[in-house]
């Protein structure tokens, strides 16, 4: 059996590989024989959802403001055997948050439908079999439609290379949609530019890159003053200060990472898959060695007790596995991530995690219960005063620790509001 050393060595690196092998990139939306999905009466395929800053106009389509998206080569194919008829548009529609009431509409306030129904062609509101969309009142020329059709005996047709300018700050999403039933085997192949005024990083992601700029910094003005005292007092240092002294140093190369990580994603607008994977590992063990020190420091290791005697297995084995469960959480959700909505896939990954933050928790502060008690009974007040007052440091991080994921939760439903507002409303998904 592996040691836990050697996993934690040999994970990075083949994560690395596998990676490698994949051309994993954001703000770059590639599509590489995506099929159309049959929802309701329309057939999709989703190209994409960003947040993209608003910039000023440019001269034209050949010189675009400093925010876009722009389309690149995109075609759609179709079967040989399925070419002798000439088709409808497929489309690609792209649209604004605050626009997804303008899309798809519904007859006498029944379930709204992307394309027509023969209900609402008669009343006259849209042509029966076309995508229905109004334009916004709040966003002129919005949303943005573009088509491309087959002719009769062609496999392939190409959307027209163009720049859409935006010119108002928010969350957009693009779909590729088409009403025809005759084209349910048509695939999408090409690529989409999104950029914002500051470079290629997708909105969510922009004052990332300033925030790690700031922690590297602050992290290199801690790791100096910590190690003039390491110098200045070595003869008197502890083995916890040692573990002190790796999380300090783990957190200068992964702010570090992650800075030249969004730096270099911003400039070219393709993530550098190995930064992202040593940023992702130097934050995950850093974590994990994290949640190690405060463990044993609550079961009072060297104060009321020498060693962790028969619980040293179980402490390694929870960590290592808090270590590998994160490291893939952070691999899918960082190395593969692609627009500002989080995949459904990732909440399988994120309640392990949880679950074992759960297990940490409760552990620390039955631990520290036991501590304190035994610290009690020796009647040892300075040490049982310095406890207390860990504990209640401790009470206070958690508490900021849930404030701050009730956070990240209501920014998650914002981000993923658009998409589930348009699905329900118009039968995808």
């Amino acid at each position: 059996m592996l040691r836990l050393s050697s996993v934690i060595t040999i994970l990075p690196l083949a994560a690395a590989l596998l990676l490698c092998a994949l051309r994993i990139e954001a703000s770059v939306h590639e599509y590489a024989g995506e099929k159309f999905v049959g929802k309701g009466n329309a057939f999709v395929v989703h190209g994409g959802s960003e947040g993209i800053y608003s910039s000023a106009p440019g001269l034209n389509e050949s010189s675009p403001g400093d925010s876009f998206i722009r389309f690149e080569k995109i075609t759609f194919r179709r079967p040989l055997e399925l070419s002798n008829f000439s088709s409808g548009s497929v489309h690609a529609i792209v649209f604004e948050v605050d626009d997804r009431e303008n899309i798809g509409g519904s007859a006498y306030g029944g379930q709204r439908a992307l394309c027509c129904t023969g209900d609402l062609a008669k009343l006259g509101v849209c042509k029966e079999g076309q995508i229905i969309y109004r334009p916004s009142t709040n966003n002129p020329g919005w949303p943005q439609v573009h088509g491309a059709s087959f002719d009769i005996d062609t496999t392939e047709t190409t959307l027209q290379a163009r720049s859409i300018q935006i010119t108002k700050t928010g969350m957009y999403n693009l779909y590729f949609i088409h009403c025809d039933p005759k084209l349910k085997e048509v695939f999408v192949d090409g690529k989409t530019v999104w950029k914002n005024p500051t470079g290629y990083l997708p909105g969510r992601m922009a004052p990332l890159m300033k925030f790690y700029g700031f922690m590297s910094l602050a992290f290199v003005l801690l790791g100096i003053f910590w190690f003039s005292q390491y110098a200045r007092f070595w003869r008197e240092v502890l083995p916890l200060q040692n573990c002190i002294t790796l999380v300090i140093t783990l957190g200068m190369f992964e702010m570090a990472f992650w800075y030249f990580d969004y730096a270099e994603f911003n400039e070219t607008g393709v993530r550098p898959t190995g930064i992202t994977v040593w940023a992702v590992t130097f934050g995950t063990v850093k974590r994990t060695v994290s949640r190690l020190i405060l463990l044993i420091v609550s079961m009072g290791y060297g104060v009321v007790r020498p060693t962790l005697g028969g619980l040293t297995s179980k402490v390694v084995l929870l960590g290592g596995t808090f270590f590998v469960a994160s490291e893939v959480l952070e691999i899918i959700e960082n190395v593969g991530a692609v627009s500002d909505l989080s995949g459904k896939a990732r909440l399988f990954f994120v309640l392990p995690v949880a679950i074992l933050d759960a297990f940490f928790i409760l552990w620390i502060f039955t631990s520290l219960s036991s501590t304190l008690n035994k610290l009690q009974a020796r009647r040892m007040t300075a040490k049982l005063d310095i406890y207390r007052k860990f504990t209640n440091a401790l009470a206070v991080a958690v508490i900021v620790s849930v404030g701050w994921i009730c956070y990240e939760v209501m920014s998650v439903v914002y981000l993923n509001e658009a998409d589930t507002l348009f699905c329900r409303h118009t039968k995808i998904g």
